[in-house]
């Protein structure tokens, strides 16, 4: 994952705000750097409000998702699909397959699968398949096939099952900087649906990532079995 080999980053989630918190530093970084980044939510995450229905909730996180999207240079899409119902069928794949076959990044992100939230295992298994189709010309679509060469799943408190980081990100001050402020937006980031600190967290997690790596502050990803030459792989 070098800033001079990227054009396209596109970062899958299972809700809005997934991969905003556990890429998001790194999106910033390569946005600002003159490369292009993508979020694709596969639901909004409307039913994590105590306090809102998930119709409200769910407006909420379309708007949130902009917001942040907005402040790191990034653009934001949404599939159809409801908090906590996302399925692993073919029809959901497919329209994954054919985000990647339009935007065609070079990078994708998402989640890793050993997760105790079902949105998010579910998610890694679609896009593993949806990266396959989009990339095989074979199967025919209202675009060409593109493969995204590269696949890394992000560092998220709540996927820790077995997950190994082997990709270690340096975070600049001005990214970082401005994920911090894109990360405010959420309302659920500030501790206000169930209270747990998601920004103080994920801010502690980049220099726990970093500090190992010799950076200041990164953030961690894993990847594919055999995707590495080496175990671990420090980038600048």
């Amino acid at each position: 994952m070098t800033s001079e080999a990227t054009s396209h980053i596109l970062a899958i989630g299972g809700h809005a705000g997934d991969m905003d918190l556990t890429a998001g530093a790194v999106i910033a970084k390569y946005t600002q750097a003159g490369h292009r980044a993508t979020f694709l939510h596969l639901t909004p995450g409307e039913k994590g409000h105590p306090r809102l229905t998930p119709e409200d909730y769910g407006k909420q996180k379309v708007e949130e998702a902009h917001r942040f999207a907005e402040i790191v240079g990034a653009d934001v899409r949404f599939l159809a699909y409801k908090d906590a119902e996302l399925p692993v069928d073919e029809e959901v794949k497919y329209e994954v397959a054919d985000v990647i076959r339009e935007v065609k990044p070079d990078i994708l992100i998402t989640h890793w699968h050993g997760s105790i939230h079902k949105d998010h295992a579910n998610t890694h298994y679609i896009v593993e398949d949806a990266r396959f189709y989009a990339g095989l010309k074979t199967i025919e679509r209202a675009l060409p096939a593109h493969y995204a060469a590269k696949l890394y799943y992000a560092d998220n408190w709540e996927d820790p099952y077995d997950f190994h980081p082997e990709v270690f990100v340096d975070i600049p001050e001005d990214a970082y900087n401005t994920w911090v402020k894109a990360m405010n937006v959420y309302a659920y980031a500030r501790g206000e649906t169930y209270g747990f600190p998601f920004i103080e967290y994920y801010q502690a997690l980049t220099i726990v990532r970093g500090a190992p790596a010799g950076f200041k502050r990164a953030q961690a990803f894993a990847v594919p079995r055999g995707a590495l030459s080496q175990r671990v792989q420090y980038l600048k």
